[in-house]
């Protein structure tokens, strides 16, 4: 069975976020180790944390081939999550721009390409039609 460009897309867009997710708790792993943390369980907890979030954007996108609607709803959940986070890297004592918009702009473009799977799914597809 052929997948809808709009899914695999969608599906492409969330596993590289998961993918980046993981390469970021290996820089917190390496950064831990060089002693770069001034409270170790706090930022352990965060590494967990940051590995767990991984590993269920890896699930969405695996899933969302599958055309399971939980994954697209889990999806669009971590999009919002992240652009939760990219408004609070813009804003306070330390924020950043240009941190937001890195985070932003993969998000925004995530839950676009979700949104536009779950509509595809909901299309009939050929050969499905009911009969009569």
């Amino acid at each position: 069975m052929r997948k809808d460009p709009v899914t695999v897309a969608a599906a492409v867009v969330v596993a590289v976020e998961g993918i980046a997710l993981a390469a970021t708790a290996v820089w917190m792993i390496a950064a831990l180790v060089a002693g770069g943390a001034g409270d170790g369980p706090s930022a352990l907890a965060l590494i967990l944390m940051t590995a767990a979030g991984s590993a269920a954007l890896v699930a969405f996108a695996v899933a969302i081939l599958g055309r399971h609607g939980w994954a697209r709803s889990g999806a669009i959940v971590a999009q919002l999550l992240i652009l939760a986070v990219a408004l609070g890297a813009a804003t306070g004592a330390y924020g950043s721009l240009a941190t937001a918009v890195v985070l932003a702009a993969p998000a925004i473009l995530a839950l676009a390409l979700v949104i536009a799977a779950a509509r595809a799914a909901a299309r009939p597809r050929s050969g499905d039609a009911a009969q009569e």
